[in-house]
């Protein structure tokens, strides 16, 4: 038909169908069977609402809207009767019907009639007067018999139709409506739907063009929040290719939802988009998109399962690229230990890959040391580089690191090297006293804590039972600790004779009476 379809409703059945189109015409039909109703009014009929339970023989009726809200009611000799439920408040915008409860739109704001009671229980005025109603329509939908969701430009309200107490009746309607969501949205709402405890909504979207600088039609977006008493939390969005959205308006999209199926259809004027809800594989791919690593990688963990497209260890990677990006090096650093696990391969690629950026640093406190090892080069590459340019760096890591880890002697000749330029430095030679302690270098070792005068020096000579390496030292050890030597020597006089001591101390003489 050349006539314009302004609205189809079905009943929850799927057998019996409403349709009403701009020349007037209302129909009302069974898909399986010879049920009709038609009526031709002298208006445009913009809106239909048949009886969710129409199938039955008892709920025979529908709702029109036009000018006046109308309810149609199949009586005596199968005649329809209309009444009048509602009028003199503009255009009727919008009809949903779920349960025994009726919420209309007109240009005032909602209001919703109780069906068993004949009472019209609530009336919800729209917020922004200045919104030509026609150009920017309500938008309704019940998510259970008693919760209606209401959207009118960028305002979304979640109502609940609860009973009064019989205490407060008197002369008010036995039921009454409490908002108990409200939040405003970035922009202006086409459609809304419910998905479990969260919303979808259909939004029409303005911007200003960078070519001209003056404000058009985008594309319309898809998004699914979470409603919070104040506001909402958005889960996703997401901007949909429709033919011809540039001359669209926010009165050409539709939302409607069928809820066995969780299929979403988004309708405009030359396209019908079909929408399913997400698994945890688009979840995923959304929350990348958003570059939301960390959150991707926990929902991938959870669903580890039950994901086919993802792998964890790739979004592990993506996630510690990102961080190396952005310049948060130690928190990339730290978040190998739990993605790269016991990949030496991989360890050892982020390693050189942190090599190349000068941030080597970073993620030396995270290598692993134990299950896995990686190879010797790895280790003496990040101590090459806190040698040139951290000597106290270097110190940390050759007392935490175990020595195993690293070929010794080409590290010990390294630390050389260095005191060759400063011999006087203590942090390198007290580093290369534990290289030699660790090589059993004792002797070396002892010669270096005894110039030191290194505390722990008495400790390494009972240790290692370096006697026979101090017998030409007994005067440094003098020196630095008499107490401490000659309770030493005293103690170890089979290993030390008092004529050796005696002997060294010749030319101390101060020394021997101590």
């Amino acid at each position: 038909s050349p006539v314009k379809i302004n609205q189809i409703s079905l009943d929850e059945s799927g057998e019996h169908m409403g349709v009403c189109s701009e020349d007037g015409k209302v129909q009302v039909f069974g898909l399986y069977s010879v049920d009709e109703f038609h009526e031709t009014f002298d208006c445009p009929i913009k809106i239909v609402a048949v009886h969710p339970h129409f199938v039955r023989s008892h709920f025979k009726q529908f709702v029109t809207g036009g000018k006046k809200l109308l309810l149609y009611e199949r009586g005596w000799m199968n005649r329809w009767k209309p009444s009048v439920l509602h009028e003199g408040e503009g255009n009727i915008r919008n009809v949903k019907w779920r349960g025994h409860l009726i919420a209309w739109a007109n240009n005032m704001g909602v209001k919703i009639l109780d069906m068993i009671s004949k009472q019209r229980i609530t009336n919800v005025p729209r917020d922004d007067i200045n919104l030509r109603p026609d150009m920017y329509p309500c938008s309704l939908c019940w998510k259970d018999n008693l919760t209606l969701i209401i959207g009118w430009g960028n305002s979304v309200k979640i109502c609940s139709v609860k009973e009064r107490h019989a205490s407060e009746m008197r002369d008010l309607p036995n039921r009454y409506v409490e908002i108990v969501f409200q939040f405003d949205t970035e922009f202006f709402v086409s459609g809304l739907a419910p998905l479990c405890d969260q919303l979808v909504i259909l939004s029409y979207v303005k911007e200003i063009s960078e070519k001209t600088e003056a404000e058009c039609c985008a594309r319309p977006r898809l998004d699914i929040v979470q409603p919070l008493p104040e506001s909402c939390e958005e889960i996703s969005s997401d901007a949909l290719t429709v033919r011809g959205f540039q001359e669209n308006e926010c009165r050409d999209y539709h939302l409607e939802y069928s809820e066995g199926e969780s299929l979403f259809y988004i309708i405009s004027p030359r396209d019908v988009v079909v929408a399913k809800e997400r698994d945890q594989d688009d979840h995923i791919d959304w929350l990348l998109e958003k570059k939301k690593y960390e959150e991707a990688l926990m929902a991938a963990e959870i669903s580890q399962k039950t994901i086919k497209k993802h792998k964890i260890l790739d979004i592990g990677l993506a996630y510690i690229n990102h961080l190396v990006e952005k310049g948060e090096y130690d928190l990339a650093a730290r978040k190998c230990q739990k993605i790269l696990g016991k990949n030496t391969e991989l360890w050892e690629f982020e390693v050189y890959k942190f090599k190349e950026i000068g941030q080597l640093k970073a993620i030396s406190r995270y290598l692993p040391r134990r299950d896995p090892v990686l190879k010797p080069l790895i280790y003496e590459m990040v101590l090459h580089e806190f040698l040139e340019s951290d000597y106290e760096g270097f110190a940390t890591l050759i007392k935490e690191w175990p020595g195993d880890l690293y070929n010794n002697t080409i590290i010990v000749q390294a630390v050389v090297d260095h005191l060759k330029k400063d011999p006087q430095n203590r942090t390198l030679l007290r580093t290369l006293a534990e290289l030699y302690t660790y090589d059993q270098r004792y002797g070396r070792a002892l010669e270096i804590y005894l110039t030191l005068r290194h505390k722990d020096v008495f400790q390494l000579i009972h240790k290692h039972n370096l006697f026979s390496s101090i017998r030409d030292k007994i005067v440094l050890l003098m020196d630095f600790d008499s107490e401490k030597a000659v309770d030493m020597l005293l103690d170890n006089e089979d290993k030390i004779s008092i004529d050796r001591v005696i002997e060294e101390l010749e030319n101390r003489p101060e020394l021997q009476h101590v």
